[in-house]
């Protein structure tokens, strides 16, 4: 250990928070406003509006958009397993490479993956190119993620966490929402049960203008937080003693793995809300406007729960317990409502059943029952991402984090995934579902009873960083003054 801590400090130490009473100076204008968290985290924002929000959207129309599911469960199913893999390694890796280079390189994956489901609408044998485009994508997710985690974490100030979150989540989502109106736009009156050329040429062409944000992104190294502190990133530390660094954050700050349940779900339910419900039941055109009313909600959810996490008048302890209390609350509401639905439906009965449309009886409950979903998808991950960032100010220690969450998420989708590709009865995939989601939940909160503090403390964070604020600060006490 004390090899590593000597590495990283001397190599330019990853210190989240600069030692009390070192302030700097914003700069002011336009280079200012350019250059303010805010900006950053929108433009942040932006890349997975192109990219991973137009995933969504596709995804969330069931078998990507397709008639037959079965591909993109396999796709998804190749996806998820790699994304597992190379989530775990990816804070490694986007401390190497930098966050902008590592969100480039991620970002590239999803123009692909979008590719080929219009290859496979040119040509219908190209499902194995759609089930590579997935297991690539996931490598690419992974380092995509996590850069992503890492800054969005680590530029806010610690009472402004929930917010930046909120307005990431927003502007990402708001990709969904326009994906799925483009979709509805180009689909409304097609009667087939399958997006055409033109949906996926839509996707595509806004997927490529995401993968070149990144690029005008600022340094996160000349990045300066609203209260004046400095963010500093990690100066290529070597492979080595990032994989120890890895094994290091775990070890220092073990109730991480009472989270594990609630990282391993938070994907989960994606199989029964996208093609289970939405792609099973519904013709192509409900499915569309179940989409976007699904990504309408996921903003809505998001600024409720921000705000609920952020809100200054109750203390950071009661905003936790309060935040629990929300989540697993939706989490018994939507079950108990999808049940209703769920058990009078099974693949078999399905295939000689017309599917449900927007004028068809009934059509209005079933589209609320999707909405209500896409307010629970908001509030699981943003509440998942708050408890992380309120364990560390650490940029490094957040990527490590951040990666373990994206691998373990991506774990279970894969697993789900693929249960829907081997035709689980959907009975099986919709209780599962509601079991882990509790599971979750119940192992998360004594989590938070004994983590969640009323400001991060210098014993939450690396050894290293440990070192470095104490030095910086000429042995003084560090303090939080967020």
């Amino acid at each position: 250990m004390t090899d590593l801590v000597d590495e990283k400090v001397d190599a330019g130490s990853d210190v989240s928070s600069s030692p009390q009473g070192e302030v700097f100076e914003r700069p002011g204008g336009i280079k200012g406003l350019y250059s303010h968290p805010a900006t950053q985290v929108t433009m942040l924002g932006f890349v997975c509006f192109m990219c991973p929000g137009l995933f969504n959207a596709l995804n969330g129309l069931g078998a990507g958009g397709q008639v037959d599911s079965e591909t993109s469960a396999n796709s998804n199913a190749a996806l998820y397993a790699t994304f597992a893999v190379s989530a775990f390694f990816a804070g490694s890796i986007n401390n190497v490479l930098g966050s902008r280079l590592t969100l480039l390189l991620g970002s590239t994956g999803y123009a692909l993956y979008i590719g080929s489901y219009l290859a496979m609408n040119i040509h219908p044998n190209a499902g194995g190119f759609v089930i590579a485009a997935g297991a690539i994508l996931g490598v690419c997710a992974g380092l995509l993620w996590t850069a992503q985690g890492s800054l969005m974490l680590s530029y806010p100030t610690e009472n402004q966490k929930g917010r930046f979150i909120s307005i990431f989540w927003s502007i990402f989502n708001m990709g969904g929402v326009v994906g799925a109106a483009v979709s509805l736009g180009l689909n409304f009156k097609s009667n087939a049960n399958a997006v055409g050329n033109g949906t996926y040429i839509a996707f595509l062409i806004l997927t490529m203008i995401g993968v070149t944000i990144p690029m005008f992104m600022v340094d996160p190294k000349a990045m300066i937080r609203t209260d004046g502190t400095k963010v500093s990133i990690p100066r290529h530390p070597s492979w080595k003693s990032e994989i120890k660094g890895l094994y290091i954050a775990i070890k220092t700050d073990p109730l991480i793995l009472m989270l594990f349940p609630m990282f391993f779900t938070s994907n989960w339910f994606y199989t029964w809300q996208f093609n289970v419900y939405n792609g099973s039941l519904f013709d192509i055109r409900a499915r569309s406007l179940n989409n976007l009313v699904y990504w309408m909600a996921q903003i809505i959810g998001s600024v409720l729960i921000g705000f609920l996490l952020d809100n200054k008048k109750i203390s950071r302890r009661v905003r936790a317990f309060t935040g629990w209390a929300a989540l697993f609350g939706m989490v018994w509401v939507v079950h108990i409502w999808a049940y209703f639905y769920q058990k009078d439906y099974t693949r078999e009965s399905l295939t000689h059943t017309a599917k449900i449309s927007t004028n068809t009886p009934g059509y209005a409950a079933k589209i609320w029952l999707y909405i209500f979903c896409g307010l629970l998808d908001a509030m699981w991950q943003i509440t998942a991402y708050w408890i992380i960032g309120a364990m560390s100010n650490d940029p490094a220690k957040l990527a490590y984090f951040s990666g373990l969450y994206k691998s373990l998420q991506s774990a279970g989708a894969a697993g789900i995934w693929r249960g829907d590709a081997v035709k689980l009865p959907f009975m099986n995939i919709f209780i599962s579902t509601w079991v882990l989601l509790v599971v979750g939940l119940v192992f998360a909160l004594p989590m938070i009873h004994i983590r969640v503090k009323e400001t991060t403390e210098i014993s939450d964070e690396l050894p290293e960083v440990k070192e470095a604020i104490k030095e910086g600060a000429h042995g003084t006490a560090y303090e939080s003054k967020f």
